[in-house]
């Protein structure tokens, strides 16, 4: 079993490095068919730090944290009420109250 853990260990990581040297060479084959700088060629996402504000730029669209902070408060304003969740939450509750109790008559 330890020898079979070992080898899928081995195999997975050897598939991420070789995926990650796959995209880094695809990223390298597009500059060299281009040819040339292009500066609209612009990175999946790209951070800009001035004295008093931070921008992030995600696939060429603009991220401020001023951005961030009112889609916060808008979720907060909102809270919307989710009904798989609170399912969910009450059937967790009932298995854990019955496991109690069951714990309860087996340890008396």
């Amino acid at each position: 079993m330890k020898m079979f853990m070992l080898k899928s260990l081995c195999l997975s990581a050897l598939m991420l490095i070789s995926v990650l040297v796959g995209m880094q060479l695809a990223n390298d084959g597009i500059h060299k068919m281009k040819g040339y700088d292009d500066p609209n060629f612009q990175n999946a996402v790209s951070l800009n730090e001035t004295d008093s504000d931070l921008r992030a730029t995600f696939l060429g669209n603009d991220i401020s944290s001023h951005d961030l902070e009112a889609k916060k408060k808008k979720l907060e304003e909102i809270s919307a009420y989710n009904f798989f969740s609170s399912m969910g939450k009450k059937m967790s509750e009932g298995i854990s109250g019955a496991s109690e109790k069951i714990v309860d008559l087996i340890a008396d």
